[in-house]
């Protein structure tokens, strides 16, 4: 079997229906965002989007055709850096965020704002598209773009993708004063800076998993049951109580919150004394999880 066939099957087998799902719901808030709310007020705060909405306005041509063209030059660049398996995600997310806006701007073109008030539009312009690029980086691909510079600064420079993000749309942002004005400019980094949080907040809510301590007199078919049914993995360890001097077992276990539910409802059946400890964590590094970048 060749490699490049070897790395097609790998791809297929780790791409996961969820993130598939994931992906394409937040292409189309991404999209979304930038068409109603983003290009009518000429909020300029970073990406491809933004870039693109500054050369339209120089160039006079359309904004998801500047897109299409910038996202070709950049996916280059991520087939190099990346490697395949992130790359395939991003040349399917840029295509079809580029598509998608193409599409939008044919069907229900936006040649105004959609209220008159810009403050609300700005937060709206942030929120919807900074969710839809939270769920496409979650799902482990990106929309194109900046996005693909920063999980390219983000690999190389061991930095955070929100910070990677920053450094590559603030210079963007600031291009709008030069073309749009001061309020513009303004405007635009504030967005930045407001997609960076929403980014930080909402990738950490979807990486939280579940520290599990159990001490339970059922701990066999405890751990049985994480093996098992859950397929996850645990650790045993052999403790005394302080107060009765009895020899007891302490099952320590990380699950997604899905699973935290399901093993707390087994206990709950299974020996109701047991006693639980659960506490949350956004990094897990090992196997089954995410490893070291």
């Amino acid at each position: 079997m060749s490699i490049a066939k070897a790395e097609l099957m790998a791809i297929g087998k780790n791409f996961k229906l969820k993130d598939f799902l994931a992906m394409n719901l937040g292409i189309f808030l991404v999209s979304l965002g930038i068409h109603v709310f983003k290009n009518p007020n000429r909020f300029a705060s970073g990406g491809v989007s933004g870039l693109s909405l500054l050369l339209g306005q120089m160039l006079g041509l359309p904004i998801g055709s500047l897109m299409l063209g910038l996202n070709v030059a950049i996916m280059l660049l991520g087939f190099f850096f990346l490697g395949t398996e992130a790359s395939a995600k991003t040349v399917y997310g840029s295509l079809a965020v580029s598509a998608a806006l193409w599409l939008m701007e044919i069907v229900a073109p936006m040649p105004k704002p959609l209220t008159g008030e810009r403050f609300l539009e700005l937060v709206f312009s942030v929120f919807v598209p900074g969710f839809g690029s939270a769920l496409v980086f979650y799902s482990g691909g990106s929309t194109g773009g900046t996005d693909t510079i920063a999980q390219i600064l983000k690999k190389k420079l061991k930095i955070k993708i929100s910070t990677a993000l920053l450094f590559t749309d603030f210079f963007i942002a600031a291009g709008a004063g030069v073309l749009f004005g001061a309020e513009a400019c303004l405007y635009s980094i504030l967005g930045v800076c407001l997609k960076i949080f929403l980014l930080d907040s909402v990738l950490e809510s979807l990486r939280i998993y579940k520290i599990m301590v159990i001490i339970s007199d059922k701990s066999k078919e405890i751990y049985r049951y994480i093996n098992n049914d859950l397929h996850r993995g645990a650790t045993v360890h052999q403790a005394q109580g302080a107060y009765t001097v009895e020899p007891k077992e302490v099952i320590t276990t990380v699950l997604s919150r899905r699973q935290a539910f399901q093993l707390q409802q087994f206990i709950k059946v299974a020996d109701p004394q047991a006693f639980i400890t659960i506490s949350n964590s956004t990094e897990i590094i090992g196997k089954g999880f995410m490893g070291f970048d």
